[in-house]
């Protein structure tokens, strides 16, 4: 069994955007990314702190907007609409969850695709269903697919099962597997039958916010498992994967923590370096 480090990957990835951030400055360009923070989430607040503290180590500039969990919907559409036109600000992050009282898809629809380091908006939605490269992926899938070219694991002709079906994560998971050439089958709450795609899948992408969800009995010899779930039990992050026991069964596994949370990070500010790197 192989660990897929996410974490020494997003250094080394992070130490070669440090370069790129220099390169750009010296061309009068200083990538910068605004982070919009909505209430009083402690974990959210957490996820905002480690992505400013990123940006501090690959010399981002990062601007930070946190607003109390009242405001309105047009308040919040009136502060994206100023960073939209502000030339200086190149990357435009909402965290999420959002208060009940604000409509998320509005919210993400608004921010101007150029500037959607997160890849949520309806325009690089559609660049990445068409197999194209011109807008911005997804953090989250986009870290998946370089840890695992990371490792030389070639995706192609695998029979591939991705569990979730969000559009944070598992919907643009599916379609970047099918990009690269695997078979994928999506699977949700709904599904009739779970073990029924898993015991055959090469590799098992596992992103339903359950955790221990996915068990031993579940998956075949030498598969590939990749866990994006974060779950707190015990004052203790696990994730959606019974990791004890299936990592005996498996050829490749994320840990979590350390494996999948870095990469989306690291993602993140190289979306941001891309968006500054596009004004020249």
């Amino acid at each position: 069994m192989v660990l897929l480090d996410g974490k020494a990957l997003s250094l080394k990835i992070k130490n070669e955007l440090k370069l790129k951030v220099l390169e750009l400055k010296e061309k009068s360009i200083e990538p910068c990314l605004a982070v919009i923070l909505v209430g009083d989430d402690e974990a959210s607040k957490i996820y905002v702190q480690n992505k400013i503290k990123a940006c501090e180590f690959c010399g981002i500039k990062s601007l930070s907007y946190h607003l109390k969990k009242d405001i309105t919907q047009n308040e919040l559409l009136a502060l994206i609409n100023t960073l939209n036109y502000d030339d200086s600000i190149h990357g435009i992050l909402i965290q999420l969850p959002l208060p009940s009282h604000i409509n998320k898809d509005i919210i993400l629809e608004n921010i101007a695709s150029s500037k959607d380091v997160d890849g949520f908006h309806p325009i690089n939605v559609g660049y990445l269903n068409l197999g194209l490269e011109s807008g911005f992926l997804p953090c989250t899938p986009l870290g998946v697919i370089r840890l695992l070219k990371a490792y030389d694991i070639n995706l192609a002709g695998l029979d591939t099962v991705v569990i979730g079906a969000s559009n944070i994560v598992g919907r643009p998971m599916a379609s970047m597997l099918l990009n690269a050439g695997a078979s994928v089958s999506i699977c949700h709450i709904k599904t009739k039958d779970l073990n029924f795609y898993t015991k055959k899948a090469d590799l098992i992408v596992v992103a339903a916010g359950c955790a221990h969800l996915l068990k031993a009995n579940m998956v075949k010899e030498g598969v590939i498992v990749i866990d994006v779930g974060i779950n707190y039990i015990d004052n203790k992050i696990v994730g959606d994967v019974d990791f004890e026991n299936v990592s005996k069964k498996s050829s490749y596994i994320t840990p979590v923590p350390g494996g999948i949370g870095p990469m989306t990070i690291a993602m993140l500010l190289e979306n941001t370096v891309k968006s500054a790197k596009n004004r020249l």
